[in-house]
């Protein structure tokens, strides 16, 4: 798939940037609109804040989509610690496997605290 904005979006950066790339990923790769981003924001938003070094010391969850443990997304790339693209890739596949849709994901999240 080709991403939407140009090469600074595919490399993401700030917060701001990674909502974007994730917000063009979710199109991209599962035709995902506005309305399912929204979901996916929301959950991101309380997870990560889009920030791809985000690290909870109690629980091992790291990156954007806060993977327990954060190594699972090496299944996307060896780079995930580090990249933003890959994070949010392994985000986007592991919200469509387990629930489906990120809407699907975000009601479940709200009825238990995780997803």
């Amino acid at each position: 798939p080709v991403l939407r904005g140009g090469a600074a979006l595919m490399r993401g950066g700030t917060p701001a940037q990674n909502r974007e790339l994730g917000r063009s990923l979710a199109a991209d790769l599962y035709g995902w609109g506005d309305g399912e981003f929204t979901c996916y924001d929301n959950i991101i938003m309380r997870e990560s804040n889009w920030i791809v070094t985000a690290d909870n010391p109690t629980s091992s969850a790291y990156g954007i989509p806060q993977a327990l443990p954060g190594k699972r997304m090496a299944s996307e790339g060896a780079d995930w610690q580090t990249n933003p693209v890959t994070q949010i890739k392994w985000g986007l596949k592991y919200v469509k496997e387990r629930f489906g849709t990120p809407c699907q994901a975000w009601a479940f999240k709200r009825a238990n605290g995780w997803y």
